[in-house]
This record gives C-alpha cells, structure tokens and sequence, in this order.
C-alpha cells in the first residue's frame, strides 16, 4: 500500500468516527428536547448522553498517544513524540533480543540446501555467463580509476617500502622447506635427472664437439669415444640413483637441500643477499619504467579482450562459475559443507553485528522530528486507532443503555 493510499484510509476512518461522535451529540441534545413529548426517548439519551462520552474519552486518549489535544500543554500528552528516544531504544533492544538471534535465523535458513540452489544457478550458463558479464563489466572502470601517476605512487610510497622490508631468504627457505616436506625432494632430483638424462642425449654431438675444441690434439675418433663413454658413465649413474632410494648421491642430495633450507631461515648473508637482489631490483623497475610499461600492456590487452564480442577473459570466467556450479551441484558432501560453513558464517555475522542493528534502529528513531515520528505512526496504525475511538463510541452507547436499564431497575 502507498503512502497517499494510507493517507487516504486513515481520513476516511476519521471522517467516520468523528461522524459518529457527531451523531451522538445531535442524538444526545435532540432527546433531550424531546424527551419530555416523548418520553421513551429516555433510552435514546442514555445511549447518545454514554456515547458521546466514550467518542470524546477515546478521542482524547488517541490524540495523546500522538500529539497535544487542541493544542493545550495538558500533562501526559503527545506521549510518543516526547518518548520518542527511550521508544527507539527500546524497540532497538526489542528487535535484537526477539528477532535478531542466530537460533530464530539458523531455524529459517537451515531447511533451505543453500549451496545446491546456488550451484543450480550457477550450472546454468545463462545464469553463469550474466554473472560473468556483471565482473567483467566492473573491470574498465577499475583499469580507467588508475592512471599512470597514480600507479606510480601507489607502487612508490606504499608496495615498494614493503616490498623492500621482506626478507627474502626467509620466505624462500620455508617455501622451500614446504615443498621438500614428506621427501619431496626425491619426486623434484628424479625429474632433474631425466631431464639430464635427455638433454645428455640430445647434445652429444654438441658435447663431442666442444670436446674437439678444447683438446686440438686427440682425433675426432678418440674425442668421439671418450664423449660416449663419459655420457654413459652419467647415464648409468643416474640410473642408478633413481633404483636406489638409498643411494648415497640421494642422501648428500638431502643434507645439502636441509642445509640450504637452513641457511636461507637463519644465515644473516643470506638474508643481506636477498634484499640487496631486492633493493636492485626496485631500483632497477623503477629506473626503466618496467611496472608502467607492463601496466600499459596488460590493460590495453584486458581492454581489447573485453572490448571483442567473443571476450576470452569473459568467456573463461562464466565457464569457470558454469563448472564450480556443476561440481558443487554433483557432489552432496561439498554441499553439506558449504552449508554447514554458510550457517556458521551467518550466525557469525548476527552476533558480532546484531548490536549494530540494534544501535541503527535507535539512530534512525532518535534523528527523526517529533512530528515526524507522530506522523509516520499515525500513517501506519491511524485507522486501528480509529476504530478505537469507533468501537468506544458503539461501546459506550451500548453500556449507558444497560446502566440507565439499571438505574431504573433499581429505583
């Protein structure tokens, strides 16, 4: 319902009632004149004479609740505008306790699979390809918000300085030492050695030729046969070391790396090598303009890419949300998981900010203007309020004619 739509019930609902107040005045003062031709008129007045009352006490009462009748400073009148404050805090606390608690909120939402609805959504590639239009419209906006200047401050006054503050050496020997964790080492030495291995292979004739070089000499034919015996020597021993996992190259292989790893945590020449390559480095993009020119680059190629109908960067995208929606979509476990992390992050967020919306209800009531708040209450409740003063008109004539039954009853 619109605002001028409650305006217009709430007028009406007045009209109404003071009409009736009205009629029980014009009742009231017309049996009066004629009860003494009419004596049965007796009832009529006794039910105008207590309607009259109960439209004029309830009509009080309403207008008290909102502002001052007639405008008269009477005592315990415009009972909202002035309790307007303790009335917002009030209802602040009143919604953060009986509403805004995780076990009413984590009872609506915990029937609903929140994770399969979504990923339904997602494994639509309508719905996944929207989505994806959605991002990558917000990025060229993004690319135009930095210029050139603004990237050079950015990434001088703020990333360069903490850039510079890393140490180097140790962030490599825990790399390091997570990668080697469980024996890793041994997977990264037997690629090496097939690598070895086949580029061994693949340059012995550069190798016999280099050989030549240096020793002018021996014929070609011994250079030939000491090059082949020597790249089988390797060769065999790199077979070698890849069936023995016991192999002592393998174990002096894993004291050097240990070693290493220790070194690059603690050695402080480690650690003053690593941010002098770090200083000449800044220094070395900062003299040649690197981080510009390859700023230029990459938002002149995201441009164009997303410039083209047949965007690759869109396109990866949508697929990329298409499928996560498939996956979560066919598998429950990930959904279950998804819920269970959903429900907790929710009830998270009640509690840490329900106070808030507790705090901003409170703002809002205490911002507003006395006859702000008289009015927005009276456009949302007027008519039940109206149908007090109704009902107490109806009600009290109905009672003066059961007190005035009494009344003569008793005499």
């Amino acid at each position: 319902m619109t605002e001028d739509q409650k305006a217009l019930g709430l007028r009406r609902m007045q009209r109404l009632a003071t009409g009736l107040l009205l009629a029980m005045l014009l009742l009231l003062g017309l049996s009066s004149v004629l009860e003494t031709a009419h004596p049965w008129l007796h009832w009529v007045r006794a039910a105008a004479e207590a309607g009259a009352v109960g439209a004029m006490a309830d009509w009080y009462a309403v207008v008290a609740l909102l502002r001052r009748p007639l405008g008269l400073p009477i005592p315990h009148s415009a009972i909202i505008p002035k309790n307007k404050d303790r009335i917002g805090a009030s209802l602040g606390r009143f919604v953060e306790q009986n509403f805004l608690t995780p076990d009413n909120i984590l009872r609506k939402l915990e029937p609903h699979n929140v994770a399969q609805g979504v990923a339904r959504w997602l494994a639509d590639p309508r719905n996944s390809r929207r989505v994806a239009q959605a991002a990558c419209d917000l990025i060229p906006g993004m690319l135009a918000a930095g210029s050139d200047e603004d990237l050079q401050r950015l990434v001088d006054r703020s990333l360069r300085p903490m850039l510079l503050k890393l140490d180097v050496s140790a962030i490599a020997g825990h790399v390091l030492g997570l990668l080697t964790r469980g024996g890793r080492q041994h997977a990264v030495l037997n690629q090496l050695m097939q690598a070895l291995e086949a580029w061994l292979e693949a340059n012995r004739g550069l190798i016999t030729a280099k050989f030549g070089e240096a020793s002018r000499y021996t014929p070609p034919m011994l250079d030939a046969y000491i090059v082949g015996r020597f790249v089988e020597g390797i060769v065999a021993l790199l077979h070698e070391v890849a069936a023995d996992p016991e192999h002592v190259l393998r174990q002096r292989f894993d004291t050097a790396t240990l070693a290493l790893i220790e070194d690059l945590k603690t050695s402080p020449d480690y650690r003053r090598r690593g941010r002098a390559l770090l200083r000449q480095l800044a220094a070395h993009v900062k003299r040649e303009g690197l981080y510009r020119l390859v700023w230029d680059d990459l938002r002149g190629r995201i441009e164009a890419d997303l410039g083209a109908e047949d965007s690759v960067l869109r396109a990866h995208v949508a697929g990329a949300l298409e499928r996560l929606g498939q996956e979560v979509l066919d598998d429950p476990a990930v959904q279950q998981k998804l819920n269970a992390w959903w429900l907790e992050t929710v009830r998270e967020l009640v509690l840490r900010f329900r106070h808030e919306v507790s705090a901003l209800i409170e703002e809002v009531v205490r911002r507003w203007d006395a006859d702000d708040i008289s009015r927005k209450v009276e456009q949302e409740i007027g008519r039940d309020l109206q149908f007090i003063r109704i009902n107490g008109t109806v009600v009290g004539a109905a009672v003066g004619v059961l007190l005035h039954a009494a009344t003569l009853a008793l005499g």
